[in-house]
């Protein structure tokens, strides 16, 4: 009688490739990673790679596409409550979570996903993460200035360059922990004086 042939899980070599594809791309950063390297440290041939993944691209977003989806879901979330919080003159909720919870609740438990996009992401579409995220934003919060002013609330005259500088120097900030590999007590200790610097100028600017 002849026996069938099982198929293997395929599992755990899979397992083994995500690893390898971190451990190259945070070693290499993507652009001097090798598929070929990646292999090996999987122990598999470059053929044997492709039934996984169909290039380095695809690895590569394999690894930061569920953070960067759950990272931005919580940021349309936290833009939402503070959208409806201004044009209700709801403050409290305006003001009811910021960029420290993004960065607890969101980022640190993703922490190697998001310092592929922070540090070793030239060359793909991540690379321009925290651009992207600013110019995104700049545009809602020049909207509810606008909104704000409408209501009679004084809202101090920024420009869009003005508020770009800003946006861009407070988010960097924020990230900066991410990017140096704190642990999260010292990310979060950091952060805290991040906010303390900062809410004051924004809460100023927006006159609530």
């Amino acid at each position: 009688m002849t026996g069938c042939i099982v198929p293997k899980d395929k599992t755990e070599s899979h397992n083994r490739v995500i690893a390898a594809a971190m451990q190259e791309f945070m070693e290499k950063g993507y652009q001097n990673a090798s598929t070929r390297s990646i292999a090996a440290r999987a122990g598999m041939t470059s053929g044997g790679l492709y039934r996984h993944f169909r290039d380095k691209e695809d690895m590569f977003a394999a690894l930061v596409e569920p953070a960067e989806k759950e990272f931005h879901a919580w940021m349309d979330a936290h833009i939402r409550r503070g959208y409806g919080g201004a044009m209700s003159a709801d403050y409290d909720a305006m003001w009811k979570d910021n960029e420290i919870d993004m960065i607890r609740e969101v980022v640190y438990p993703n922490l190697d996903a998001f310092r592929l996009i922070l540090c070793c992401s030239q060359g793909t579409k991540y690379e321009t993460f925290i651009n992207d995220l600013v110019a995104e934003h700049q545009k809602i919060m020049m909207d509810v200035f606008e909104k704000l002013r409408g209501k009679g609330v004084p809202v101090k005259d920024v420009s869009e360059d003005e508020l770009h500088i800003l946006m861009s120097a407070y988010t960097t900030a924020m990230f900066e922990p991410v990017v140096h590999n704190y642990p999260l007590e010292k990310a979060m200790h950091h952060l805290k004086t991040i906010e303390e610097f900062f809410m004051p100028g924004w809460h100023d600017l927006m006159g609530c």
